[in-house]
């Protein structure tokens, strides 16, 4: 199910340029009505569902209904950011609540460095065994002799 915005709620991003979820989007699918001053989702059938958008929104005006296999009709999840985590909200059919806690990257923008211990030169990417697999397929070893046959 894709995104969708809740005019009602929906403030712009206080009449900026571009609103957050427009900044977020790795689809480049939400737009900012000009006349309107209201966000929307230029392309639902291109939506990833990525909650980017819904994760960003300062007034919790975006949405994803969820699918019936993890959100059944009538439930819903809310996810509220904070500086430092989000917290999300279950809501289920019966009227009870459920809230989950998480931490979020605290890395400043374009400070990430998620090869900082991985060798990544050219030189590297023509080697057989690429950036970490060695560690990751015990091939630091070689090759096992099996002296025995498993049966069941």
């Amino acid at each position: 199910m894709p995104s969708f915005v809740i005019t009602e709620k929906c403030d712009g991003c206080k009449a900026l340029d571009k609103t957050a979820c427009q900044y977020i989007c790795p689809n480049d699918l939400m737009v900012l009505n000009q006349d309107l001053m209201k966000a929307y989702n230029q392309d639902p059938d291109m939506c990833w569902e990525c909650y980017s958008c819904v994760k960003i929104c300062p007034v919790q005006a975006v949405e994803v209904r969820g699918y019936a296999d993890f959100v059944p009709m009538g439930a819903s999840v809310t996810p509220l950011r904070a500086t430092d985590s989000i917290m999300w909200t279950l809501k289920f059919r019966n009227g009870m609540l459920k809230r989950f806690k998480f931490p979020i990257r605290t890395t400043e923008e374009g400070k990430a460095q998620p090869f900082d211990h991985f060798p990544t030169g050219d030189d590297d990417l023509k080697s057989p065994t690429l950036m970490c697999e060695p560690a990751g397929l015990n091939t630091e070893r070689g090759p096992v002799k099996m002296d025995k046959v498993l049966t069941l």
